[in-house]
Formats: C-alpha cells, structure tokens, sequence
C-alpha cells in the first residue's frame, strides 16, 4: 500500500470534521413547478418569482445560505409527487416551496403528512381543500385559492354588466372547480343562472374546441371561462376564428400575463374582458410599482409585467426566508419552531398584507378587473376595485362554509 503521508491525513481530518460545518451552515430548500406539458410558461414565470424573492435576501437568511434545488411537474398529481418524493427523500430538501396546479397541491399536502420533519408552504396550487379539509400540520398557504380569486366578480357582473345567465368552460381538475364555485355562488345567489348542461369540462392539454364551440348555447348573455396557459390561447383562438360574439368574463389565469402575453389575434377579442383575481396589472401603488420594476430589470425577456404565478412563488419564498430569520436558521428540532414562526407570520407583499388563518391559509386584498390595452399597446388588467383582507370561507363562518360541500362540477348547481 503506498504511504500516507502526515499532511494528507491533516487535509482529511480538516476536510471531515469541516463537512458537517458547512451542511449546518446551509438550507436546502426546494421549488417545483409545472416545467412541462399545457402549464409550462405559468411555471416558468412563478420560478422567476422564486429568483426574485431569493435574490432580495441574497440568498441567506436566518444567517445561513439558502441553496436552491428545482423540481418540474406537468401539472398531474403523480408526476408532482415524484418531484416532490426526489426533492425530500433524494436531494434532502429542508423546505418545499410548491407546487404550481390545484390537484398537484392537493397530492403534496397528503405528501407532507408523511415527512413532518419537512416544511412545505406553496407555490400557486388555490384547489380549496388543500388547506379547508383536512389540511397537513407543515403545509402553509402565503397566496390565497381560487374561490378568494373570484370575490367580487359574480356580483359585479350581475349587477353592473346585467348578465342573468351564462355558460361555463374550464379544465376539468380541482382548480377550476374552485375557480367557478368562487364565481357562482354570489351570482347565483343574487339569481344569476349557470345551468349544468351549459357546463363545459375540457382536459389539461386540449387542443381542439371546436366541438365545444359548436355546442355554447345561444340563449347565454356571456361565458365564464378558466382555463389557463396553451389552453386558454387555444380556446380564444379558435373562438374568434369562429366569429364567436359571447362576452367572456374571465377565470383568473385566462387572462393573466401567461396569457395576455402570447402571441396571437386574440387581442381586440378579450379586450372589456371582467375578471378578479390576486394581483393587478395597473394597481397604482408603490409596492406594486417596485415589483413590476424588479421583475421586468431582472428578467427583460419575460411578460410586460409579472403573472400571478411569480407573484404567489414569490410571497411563499418571501415567507420561508421571513421565517428563518425569526428563528436565526434553525431547524434543528425538526422545524418545529420555524413552523411556529411561519404561522404566526403577517407581512406587507407588493399586493397588501398577508397573514394566515388557523388552517395556515392566506388571508388577502383581491382584485376586480378588466382587461385593457396599455400605453405600450401590451394587454394589461386595469383595477377596477380592491376587496379588503378575503378569507378563505369569503366571510361565511367555517362550519357553515362546510355545509356548501366540497367544489365539483355541479357545484353550485344554480339552475
């Protein structure tokens, strides 16, 4: 055997005993979202905001450095598990920041009961039973769900635009069930109509609407569309090739920057489109402000300004780094007191203050809008109305909220 010399074992004791200093030195943290498949620039768009809120605090904090590890899904709940399991179990990830779709968020919360040593807050996923039934001890919620998304648009649609009745189309998954539940129930209340049989479910990946086009009714004043992403360019590509002559009111991601910043003829079409939802393109305030300008130096080849997918991963990571500053790094005991931190955590983001509920769920300002072309000739949502502080139960006790059933495609059935 060849000798070992004095100084090679010095090096070998300095570098085994200086390993374990470096790991405790560092946080693991990981990001999923939808890299492939129908969803892909909306994931896209929400690592950006997971850049954005590293880079604020220099990729540190509670003292130690935060080392980013990315994960990608196709917006199914198996393959976001499989992310997930490689993340934790594989790479060793401390905190998840994630994921981006409804069914996805609903199968990593079932996920993070079975690893309670690790922290998950998400990215974008607004299913709402991801945190109103049941939800995980270690799972948290910054951003608000899709039925919060919707407050104020039932009502204004019904009041303001006059409409009585209207057809619905969407992706058939959690999301969107949530989205037109939050949509329906206050327009069905004030004695809008949404028969079922003008129900339209389409998969997350569909090309061809022609047959749905075929099949809208004519005896609707609008269509209550949410589908997101290629989906949604799809759709409204081929409704305006079809003389389509409906007014749209629009789910929250149909005409979010993912969207309005495609190419395509769709521009004239959507323009007057009402709609509600986390952020606002045109808010005139001066957090608002700041982000659009961080965002659009940082990433000059991304949207005219930031979708809702970089603002929720961005306030999910803005809250982890949050928190391991209130407990100076430490996860030694599991993160059971970073998990407390993050509970009680309330802070200002670039769209008002956030804080959590007893479920660990985003209480949140929303936003009525309407989509208008800018000064830039770039498809922009104009505020029309802020709606203070939205809870997940939409100000309806918990047990009573409960008594709506959970969100399906009946669900109103509002007849």
């Amino acid at each position: 055997m060849p000798r070992i010399g004095r100084k090679t074992v010095a090096a070998a004791v300095v570098l085994t005993l200086a390993s374990p200093a470096v790991a405790e030195d560092t946080v693991k943290m990981g990001a999923l979202a939808t890299l492939e498949g129908a969803f892909t620039v909306l994931g896209e768009d929400g690592m950006r905001g997971v850049e954005l809120a590293l880079e604020e605090f220099g990729y540190t904090a509670g003292g130690k450095k935060v080392e980013l590890i990315t994960g990608s899904s196709d917006a199914s709940p198996d393959s976001a598990i499989r992310a997930t399991r490689k993340l934790v179990e594989q790479d060793g990830v401390q905190i998840l920041i994630g994921p981006l779709s409804g069914s996805e968020g609903l199968a990593v919360k079932d996920y993070a009961k079975t690893q309670p040593s690790v922290t998950f807050l998400n990215g974008t996923s607004a299913a709402q039973d991801t945190t109103l039934r049941q939800p995980a001890e270690n799972f948290f919620r910054f951003n608000t769900d899709g039925a919060q998304w919707m407050a104020g648009l039932g009502a204004y649609v019904y009041n303001e635009k006059g409409y009585r009745k209207v057809a619905v189309l969407a992706e058939d998954y959690s999301f969107p069930y949530t989205q037109v539940f939050g949509f329906l129930e206050p327009f069905c209340r004030l004695g809008g109509k949404a028969p079922v049989d003008a129900r339209f479910w389409v998969p997350i990946g569909n090309k061809d609407y022609a047959s749905v086009i075929a099949a809208l009714p004519d005896d609707v004043d609008a269509i209550y569309v949410a589908l997101g992403g290629a989906d949604a360019v799809n759709f409204l590509t081929q409704y305006e090739q079809a003389g389509g002559e409906l007014p749209l009111i629009g789910g929250s991601i149909t005409v979010d920057q993912t969207v309005l910043g495609s190419k395509g003829r769709t521009r004239d079409f959507v323009v007057g489109t009402p709609s509600a939802g986390p952020i606002s393109d045109t808010w005139d305030n001066a957090g608002w402000k700041a982000f659009v300008d961080a965002y659009k130096k940082r990433f000059p080849d991304g949207f005219p300004s930031p979708s809702l997918f970089a603002h929720g991963y961005y306030i999910n990571t803005k809250a982890a780094l949050l928190a391991l500053d209130e407990v100076n790094g430490d996860l030694s005991d599991g993160g059971a007191k970073y998990r407390a931190a993050l509970a009680k955590l309330a802070f200002d983001t670039p769209t008002g203050k956030v804080s959590l509920d007893e479920r660990r769920q985003a209480v949140a300002d929303m936003f009525l809008t309407e989509v208008t072309e800018g000064p830039d000739g770039n498809l922009l949502n104009k505020t029309i109305k802020v709606i203070p502080q939205v809870n997940q139960t939409l100000g309806v006790p918990y047990e009573k909220f409960l008594e709506y059933g959970q969100v399906r495609r009946e669900n109103p059935t509002c007849e």
